[in-house]
């Protein structure tokens, strides 16, 4: 039918197919800004379109349904190169972060503001009550209405002129460093300007969809393509009787990775619900679904293991029954093990020992300690005993995994939304049976990734088809595929038993963890390790045992998720210590005072705490827990009692401490370098991956620190593997601590080039000049620019483009820290839990964008504030997921957020991260679990020791049901 409509105050007329979707057909108008990110349910508010001037989700409507009607997307809103005024006060308040939804944001803000004139906090959560945030935790929203009116009224806030105070500045002897500026990316981002995977298929690609396993564990005993080949429009089937003979892990890990690859592309056993069957690659997305129902398959259904203790249990189902190998460190009794291996489950392949037994399902197993702790417990007057639980958990992404795949003469690339181009260059190169130099990896702006991105999960199959048929590929999961075929946070129990002498020095401390990895092995070793290793060195004791082991199941795969194991591990021995405090008659901050890490500790118990490998004591160098806990008990008034009107309502108060570190010291490795352009401005070259953090502002900041440039003459290329030098990747909170300092000592290198160049064209000895603000070398005799010297070097004669360049490679560690406060409001009736203030005070050494670390705790905070309250991957018997979307799964929403919620940074001066930095954003997500558990008890006496806290939880511990 054929439609009229204003489309951002332009008149269209056009032809509409019956029943088109609205999102797809203003993408088609070229509208990349109004994104999809579930699949058109309506629910996390990325489609936003001003329809006639009201907010509405373009996802539930049809084409013809704008007829008549005018259509304003967040294109609307900018000028030729220019971010309009709404958009530059989402940019400036850190509201634009991995910014999928940020032209989403923008929207729904004009329309707040031409609505009311000076909107109240409570008119803000009501505008922005639709719309799902992941990545900032929605606080800098507010900041960001505070910004635009200001702005609304100032010309000249496109110079970031702002008068509003938008964040704490620190390190006044720097310019740029501790200072808010504009993110890099932020214009892009918000302008809905081409950023995405998404956004770089061209006309002709091919589209790939999965036929995916309803069974949780099963042979294939037949498989049936022919029907699905014939149909007109299907150019390629994968399965497991054509695909590459290949095993692999996928999880993005330093090589060799602590993991076992024990999967192929597409495997003959099924084992887990979701899993990988068939891909149809074919000329639409609807003739590849039409193509896979036509596929048929027969199963031989085996018993499904969904938990620990059945993965464990006596003569259990095996999930990983293949030939076991081993590329160094075979144990004796590989023979043995191998003798029942059944070809159908193909093979596992360790690259080194990490205490794994498939045939008991123990994916990855481990032990050690510092002291003796049997001695130590029999020395205490208090000994306690308790276990924790968490759940499963959905990274959920606003940006679905996407990949799209291309080629260019005899060379594959590949646009990633990733964590790890290099490790994904290096998995594909494996799978393929192709050499690296024949792949380029591009990392295109990250919508979310969380560490679910840090996994390869579809790239290498995109990867295969087009380098098997030279065509053009794009696969996006869809929400449903995100629950239940991407990874999720490892479930944990944990035990911890814990001594203490009567006064609260604790004597001994051992924590045994128990871990389901899934039915892969990807990060099997090191997430559960890191509960140990980013909890138990926060308390000072000289007698520390763990006990890891993790499990095989058929629950969807776990992985790498924000935190990585840290928030079990928090969860569990923050708990046990809060326990512990009743058991002494102590207040819990007093034990945590008498007992925590300080400046100076030695962290020995990190001898034993490697990542596959062995561990390294480490000096605590800086520490912000002084000033952490201080000020924290003083904004929560610690120590006094709360009362409320409603007698079923009982107030309660928790504290904790938390650590994470800046990266992995002596396994992470970085790339950058600086090169001088022709005109003396500069661009930076980083092998980083952005993720939405501001990694790339980092780098552009500390070059333009040591340069004395102005950010605005540094460009940033980061995370292409054709263009950049090797990064790890972005993850363990490596970013601002090793890409960096990468990128710093690439500016350095260049910065003594410059002078070298510059002391040869004024005649004068190095150390006489000295660099400037703006881009000028100084002398006795005169002064040159950086133009100038670049010219000079690029004459016939010259000594050639200065470029710096730097490795940058560390065993020095740098821990954040941080101290939690919450409290709740507790309804003895119903079990309702309504956080009224939260407190989030983190040490992150110098915050280099304070403005976005804010908006990474805050972020960070309410991911947990989720996990612990109200999310969680809910299977039936058969071990299918039942909630596999958004809003039956429940996420964090603006309504959610809590009444006082803070989020202040504490300055300590690290001598190791870039002009004091340290990481940020992964830290955050450690603390809501324990301090809210912690307030619960407080208020009414109940210990809830699983994830989540749930009123039914909270009632049955008072004896209601």
């Amino acid at each position: 039918m054929k439609i009229e409509f204003i489309l951002n105050g332009r008149t269209l007329y056009t032809n509409v197919d019956d029943f088109q979707n609205a999102q797809v057909f203003l993408t088609q108008q070229g509208m990349i800004s109004v994104r999809d990110s579930d699949h058109h349910a309506g629910f996390t508010g990325s489609d936003t379109i001003l329809l006639d001037g009201k907010p509405v989700n373009a996802g539930l409507l049809v084409a013809a349904q704008l007829d008549g009607h005018s259509v304003e997307t967040g294109e609307s809103l900018s000028g030729v190169n220019k971010m309009g005024y709404l958009q530059a006060a989402l940019v400036d308040a850190g509201a634009v972060q991995s910014g999928y939804n940020a032209p989403a944001s923008a929207l729904i803000l004009k329309e707040l503001l031409e609505r009311i004139e000076k909107p109240t906090d409570s008119d803000i959560r009501d505008a922005f009550s639709g719309l799902f945030v992941r990545d900032y935790g929605y606080i800098p929203l507010f900041k960001a209405v505070e910004l635009a009116l200001e702005y609304r009224d100032d010309p000249d806030f496109a110079h970031g002129s702002a008068k509003t105070k938008i964040a704490p500045e620190f390190r006044e002897d720097l310019r740029d460093v501790g200072t808010p500026r504009r993110k890099v990316d932020g214009a892009q981002l918000v302008m809905g300007r081409k950023a995405y995977v998404e956004d770089r298929v061209e006309p002709g690609s091919l589209y790939m969809k999965l036929l995916r396993s309803s069974f949780a564990h099963a042979y294939i005993t037949k498989i049936d393509t022919s029907m699905a080949e014939s149909l007109p429009g299907v150019v390629s089937i994968v399965t497991h009787e054509n695909c590459p003979d290949v095993y692999y892990g996928s999880a993005g890990q330093g090589f060799p990775e602590p993991s076992p690859y024990d999967k192929k592309m597409f495997n003959q056993k099924i084992r887990h619900h979701g899993d990988r069957i068939a891909a149809v690659v074919a000329e639409t997305e609807q003739i590849a679904l039409d193509a896979i129902a036509l596929i048929h398959v027969e199963y031989e259904a085996l018993p499904v293991i969904r938990s620990i203790e059945e993965a464990k249990a006596e003569g259990a189902p095996i999930v990983q029954n293949g030939w076991i190998e081993y590329v160094a460190g075979a144990p004796d009794d590989l023979e043995e093990q191998n003798k029942g291996a059944d070809p159908r489950d193909g093979r596992v392949i360790y690259q080194f020992p990490i205490g794994g037994n498939p045939r008991k399902n123990i994916a990855a197993s481990v032990d050690g300690g510092i002291g003796d702790v049997e001695a130590a417990f029999k020395d205490s007057d208090v000994v306690l005993e308790r276990e924790y639980e968490s759940s499963q958990i959905q990274c959920t992404p606003l940006e679905p995994h996407v990949v799209y795949t291309k080629m260019e003469g005899d060379r594959l690339v590949i646009h990633a939304s990733t964590q790890v181009p290099w490790h994904l260059r290096r998995i594909v190169a494996l799978v393929l049976g192709i050499k690296e130099n024949k792949i380029h990896v591009i990392k295109e702006r990250v919508g979310g990734g969380y560490g679910s991105k840090q996994d390869i999960l579809l790239e290498e199959l995109a990867a295969w088809v087009t380098w098997q048929t030279g065509k053009s590929v794009f696969y996006q999961y869809s929400r449903k595929e995100e629950f239940i075929a991407c990874t999720t946070r490892h479930v944990m129990k944990i035990k911890v038993k814990i001594g203490a002498k009567k006064d609260g020095t604790m004597t001994a401390i051992d924590m045994t963890v128990e871990a389901n990895t899934g039915p892969f092995g990807n990060h099997c070793l090191t997430v559960p390790m890191n509960a140990c290793s980013k909890s138990l060195p926060l308390f000072l004791c000289d007698h520390f045992h763990f006990d890891v082991t993790t499990y095989y199941s058929n629950i969807p795969p776990a992985g790498a998720y924000q935190g990585y194991g840290a928030p079990k591990g928090s969860y569990a021995l923050q708990m046990a210590v809060a326990e512990l405090a009743e058991a002494l008659g102590m207040d819990p901050l007093a034990l945590i005072e008498k007992n925590r890490v300080r400046e100076g500790s030695m962290l020995d118990i990190l001898k034993c705490l490697g990542e596959g490998r062995e561990g390294k004591a480490a000096p605590v160098i800086s520490c912000g827990l002084d000033g952490s806990l201080k000020k924290g008990a003083e904004l929560i008034e610690w120590g006094k009692k709360v009362e409320s009107a409603d007698p079923d309502v009982k107030i309660g108060k928790g504290v904790v401490i938390i650590q994470q570190g800046s990266g992995l010291p002596g396994l992470d490795h970085s790339n950058a370098e600086v090169k001088l352009l022709t005109d003396g401005t500069l661009l930076v070259r980083s092998g980083g991956a952005d993720l939405g953090t501001g990694l790339d502002t980092v780098c552009v900041k500390v070059a333009a620190e040591v340069l004395c440039s102005p950010m605005n003459d540094i460009a940033i290329r980061s995370g292409d593997s054709d263009t950049t030098s090797f990064d790890t990747g972005a993850y363990a909170s490596s970013g601002t601590y090793f890409s960096g300092n990468a990128a710093l000592k690439a500016a350095e290198d260049l910065k003594v080039k410059i002078l070298k160049a510059a002391g040869e064209m004024l005649n004068e000895p190095v150390e006489n000049l000295v660099l400037e603000y703006p881009s000028l070398v100084k002398g006795k005799k005169g002064q040159v620019s950086f133009e100038e010297i670049s010219r000079d070097s690029l004459t016939g004669e010259g000594r050639g483009q200065l470029i710096g360049s730097a490795s940058y490679t560390t065993e020095d560690s740098a821990f954040p820290y941080g101290a939690h406060f919450c409290q709740v409001a507790e309804n003895i009736r119903s079990g309702a839990v309504k956080i009224q203030k939260y407190y989030a005070l983190q040490d992150c050494g110098t915050p280099i964008n304070p403005e976005l670390a804010l908006g990474q705790i805050y972020g960070g905070v309410m991911k947990s504030i989720g996990h612990t309250l109200y999310e969680e991957m809910v299977f039936d018997e058969r071990g299918r997921c039942i909630n596999p979307d958004l809003r039956s799964y429940g996420v964090p929403m603006m309504g959610d957020v809590p009444e006082d919620f803070q989020a202040h940074m504490v300055f300590t001066d690290d001598p190791f991260g870039p002009f004091g930095g340290k990481s940020i954003s992964e830290i955050a997500v450690n603390g809501a679990a324990p301090v809210i558990a912690n307030a619960i008890h407080d208020a009414c006496g109940v210990w809830i020791r699983s994830w989540p806290l749930t009123p039914e939880k909270i009632l049955k511990g008072l004896g209601k049901i």
